[in-house]
């Protein structure tokens, strides 16, 4: 397959979408100017060494249970990926853990989160490890324009993977939260656009310039346009322990050939306390319990939306992951609030990063969209690594 090298080109949209009163005031924004936060309610401030001392205690008293990774665990494939741009349906690719590859209407195909290495970890022999195998390798995917990144942390942002796409694929542009292009710069990098929340970009590919081939599309130059938005989502960043929340995180928002989809990245909901095993925070009981209300003003203002990709994994122990960490209720809830027609879930089956299971998050995902009353075939489901559904 032929990869259609197209020039990018990005500037401020001709209109603005709708964005709440309060976003002009930035309370995401920290006053002393070093870094961001999350500004409700929901969130409850943990530092580091607080959930690392936590984890510890939860192991030294037994209460702590590392998941079995022995396999058979998710089932993986090798992915197909359409052999040129030319497609009439929205088209998601599951690479594992919040990697989606996605081929939009009219050409546009999107790399969310992508992270080809063994291990998410600032090293090669030290850090979560995958127990399920990578699908492929960045140079068998054909076409990548743009690539969309969450944050900073490790399972979201990889240097060796940035390198590669940026070397199979020359023109492809960078799409990151604020305070994260200056990492893009140091690795060479200027082809890289930051965003602040609520903020919107128009992406515009044209072939003028570019050597024809056969899978260069017979359109007019420039005639490939997408609308890309940073968005809110309660969740923290960090790549040292001297950097926490030093840059911005986000969930994004990807508008082209009359699909929309919205990539919830990594997130929490509501931040639930330290609770007897038996007791389910949903009840009436913890109904006080606040949750983002940044997700319903999404759906509001920017929705519906014809595909969401939603965090569903890594929320165990609850008391200590939920604020930064959906459960598969919480998702349910952040489906219905960003009003996505469909999702799929991301964030979980790829490397083990807290205690439930490997394979419980789509079955407890099953359970809540039972409670949600959401039990439509396809509403709300998960893939095998490496499978792609259209829409």
């Amino acid at each position: 397959m032929t990869s259609a090298v197209l020039n990018a080109i990005v500037s401020d949209p001709t209109s603005l979408s709708k964005q709440p009163a309060e976003a002009k005031d930035r309370r995401h924004h920290r006053q002393n100017g070093k870094g961001f936060m999350n500004p409700w309610p929901s969130w409850a401030e943990q530092s580091a060494p607080q959930i690392v001392s936590k984890i510890i205690w939860m192991r030294l008293t037994g209460k702590w249970k590392d998941p079995n990774t022995e396999p058979p665990t998710v089932p993986v494939h090798k992915p197909s990926f359409l052999p040129t741009r030319a497609t009439e349906r929205l088209r998601a690719t599951w690479l594992g853990h919040a990697c989606y590859h996605v081929e939009f209407p009219g050409g546009l195909r999107v790399l969310f989160d992508p992270v080809f290495t063994d291990r998410c970890s600032p090293f090669t022999f030290l850090g979560p490890k995958r127990f399920t195998e990578m699908p492929c390798q960045i140079e068998v995917i054909p076409i990548v324009d743009a690539v969309v990144i969450s944050h900073s942390h490790y399972d979201h942002l990889s240097h060796p993977t940035i390198l590669r796409l940026k070397a199979k694929f020359p023109n492809v542009h960078f799409f990151v939260p604020l305070g994260n292009k200056v990492w893009f710069n140091k690795l060479g990098i200027s082809d890289c656009t930051e965003m602040d929340w609520w903020q919107e970009k128009t992406i515009s590919l044209s072939s003028k310039g570019v050597p024809k081939t056969e899978d260069t599309p017979s359109k007019p130059d420039g005639d490939i346009t997408a609308t890309i938005g940073c968005l809110p989502c309660q969740h923290t960043s960090g790549r040292t322990p001297f950097d926490r929340a030093r840059t911005l995180w986000a969930s994004w928002s990807v508008s082209s050939g009359g699909k929309k989809l919205w990539f919830g990245g990594d997130t929490g909901y509501r931040t639930v306390p330290q609770l007897p095993p038996s007791e389910f925070d949903y009840s009436e009981k913890y109904s006080n319990l606040p949750h983002c209300p940044a997700f319903a003003e999404i759906g509001e203002l920017r929705g519906p939306f014809d595909l969401g990709l939603i965090p569903i994994g890594a929320y165990d122990p609850r008391f200590i992951m939920s604020p930064m960490h959906a459960n598969p209720y919480d998702s349910v809830n952040i489906f219905t609030d960003t009003r996505c027609q469909r999702a799929l879930g991301i964030h979980w089956g790829t490397w083990v990063l807290t205690s439930e299971e490997v394979l419980e998050p789509p079955k407890v995902l099953k359970q809540a969209l039972k409670w949600k009353g959401l039990q439509e075939d396809g509403v709300f489901e998960v893939l095998d690594i490496g499978s792609s559904k259209e829409y």
